[in-house]
């Protein structure tokens, strides 16, 4: 019989299982701190826990969902990345990406992505499934066990890896609630962020929720015609809608949005473009991520020239929309989002 999937549970559904094996309530909070505080895993080291229940959890329960298959770190020791296998062996990736004050994890959210952008590594790759609660909570429980040995931990976690994680929200929503319980993980709302290419219906849902976490749009250009390309999304959100959109959720949470743009050289990068791109956003409460592009293997696209990125900066700026040149990280090992999976694949082919 399969064994239950210890991340894939909630809380209340732990209570609910240790309930039925005749135990009292708070050994589930005891279990959820083991595992979500502690990063304790193996049910042998839950010293608190009768020896009888302990060798239940481990004959029942599930508590490893991801493998680590590469692990590789930039020269600098700032940037690393994993390339993960799932129990259907299939492959996914996050990075961790260190700072002077914070420590950010940037995680995936689906195996591929149907959105098919065609500068991205991942959305070159196709889509094969939604990952799970458990398979998602898995990748920044993951780093947090490293940081923990450097007596440091994880201060951010941004759905920005492979996938749109608007189009798999519950799982997302579900892996946020359990990182975010004060009785194990306890990360802060507001170090979440979920980006999205556009999805409307999952904006508006997470407009609706009780949590404050952060929203990212992928922009990447300021006309629909542009934007059908880099974004193909675009074609079912336009961005009259998906700007509707935008402007009701921050008018609902009063918070400000964050729109990503990747640079492409001879591509989105023109000062036209940036002046368009101010008037598409005169008035909102939000800020530009300027991000020249990460390049992928076998694409001609290349990220615009620092001259380039710093005119649009100031076009945007003038204009009144802050904004922010990203620091490219992880250039070395391929940190771009599915890059490690692309060249795994092709390996294996």
């Amino acid at each position: 019989m399969a064994r239950i999937r210890f991340l894939d549970l909630t809380f209340a559904e732990l209570r609910e299982i240790l309930l039925s094996w005749g135990e009292p309530k708070f050994r589930a909070g005891q279990v959820w701190r083991w595992v979500y505080h502690n990063q304790v895993f193996d049910p042998a080291e839950m010293s608190n826990l009768p020896k009888e229940l302990r060798q239940r959890l481990a004959q029942e329960f599930q508590f490893s969902l991801l493998q680590p298959l590469e692990r590789i770190a930039s020269q600098d020791g700032l940037t690393e990345k994993v390339l993960f296998e799932t129990e259907d062996a299939q492959t996914v990736e996050a990075v961790l990406m260190r700072y002077r004050e914070r420590n950010s994890v940037c995680i995936s959210s689906q195996i591929g992505c149907p959105i098919g952008c065609p500068f991205c590594a991942t959305g070159q790759s196709g889509f094969v499934r939604n990952l799970s609660a458990g398979e998602i909570a898995a990748q920044v429980l993951y780093f947090s066990q490293i940081l923990r040995g450097e007596r440091k931990r994880v201060t951010h976690v941004v759905l920005m890896g492979m996938g749109e994680p608007l189009l798999n929200f519950d799982a997302v929503w579900q892996a946020i609630l359990s990182l975010n319980d004060p009785r194990g993980f306890g990360l802060g709302a507001r170090h979440f962020t979920i980006s999205t290419a556009g999805v409307i219906p999952g904006i508006e849902r997470l407009a609706g929720e009780d949590l404050e976490v952060g929203l990212a749009v992928s922009l990447h250009a300021p006309d629909d015609a542009l934007r059908d390309v880099l974004v193909p999304i675009n074609k079912r959100y336009p961005l009259k809608d998906l700007m509707t959109a935008v402007r009701a959720y921050i008018e609902r949470r009063g918070r400000r949005v964050t729109f990503e743009y990747a640079l492409i050289a001879g591509v989105n990068d023109a000062e036209a473009q940036a002046q368009q791109t101010a008037d598409l956003l005169q008035g909102l409460l939000c800020h530009v991520n300027l991000i020249p592009l990460n390049p992928t293997a076998g694409s001609s696209w290349r990220p615009s020239p620092v001259e380039k990125v710093r005119k649009f900066q100031e076009i945007l700026e003038e204009n009144g929309v802050r904004t922010t040149v990203r620091l490219r990280r992880g250039i070395d090992i391929q940190a771009g989002c599915g890059q490690l999976r692309h060249k795994h694949l092709l390996k294996e082919n």
